[in-house]
């Protein structure tokens, strides 16, 4: 996938819980079809790591069935790096089972949350780009 497209709600949705999860590793997925998202779905960490992330089981198979009931696919899993920058640990790097998945990262390390997509498969890391789509405006709305 040459690039990720996130609508900036979803985007700005993200951020937020990886703030909130601080100073632990936040964590989530995103889902949507080909290369859009349009779904997000905040998880627990239960590691409740400032280093790792595990998503809660029970938690991760009920957004399964949910994405499946709504003909979604996976299509990122994010993590924050509370202190580090925005690029995979070997512990990500040994973790990424999902070859169609984009894994993105949220670094709160600086001033500004830093935000990277990253395909990772058989220990290689490619960078993927990251779309931020305003949404657009319906009728009525100013």
């Amino acid at each position: 996938m040459a690039e990720l497209l996130i609508p900036r709600g979803i985007f700005d949705e993200m951020i937020a819980h990886c703030k909130r999860g601080y100073p632990h590793e936040a964590c989530g997925i995103l889902a949507g079809k080909g290369n859009q998202v349009s779904v997000i779905y905040p998880m627990t960490n239960v590691e409740q790591s400032p280093v790792s992330y595990l998503m809660e089981s029970s938690e991760q198979f009920r957004v399964m069935e949910d994405m499946r009931r709504q003909g979604l696919g996976m299509v990122a899993i994010f993590h924050s790096h509370p202190a580090s920058p925005p690029y995979p640990s070997q512990r990500d790097v040994s973790l990424a089972f999902y070859d169609d998945s984009v894994y993105v990262i949220v670094s709160l390390a600086g001033e500004k949350p830093t935000v990277k997509g990253f395909a990772i498969r058989d220990g290689r890391v490619a960078e993927v780009a990251l779309g931020i789509r305003e949404e657009e405006k319906g009728e009525g709305d100013l």
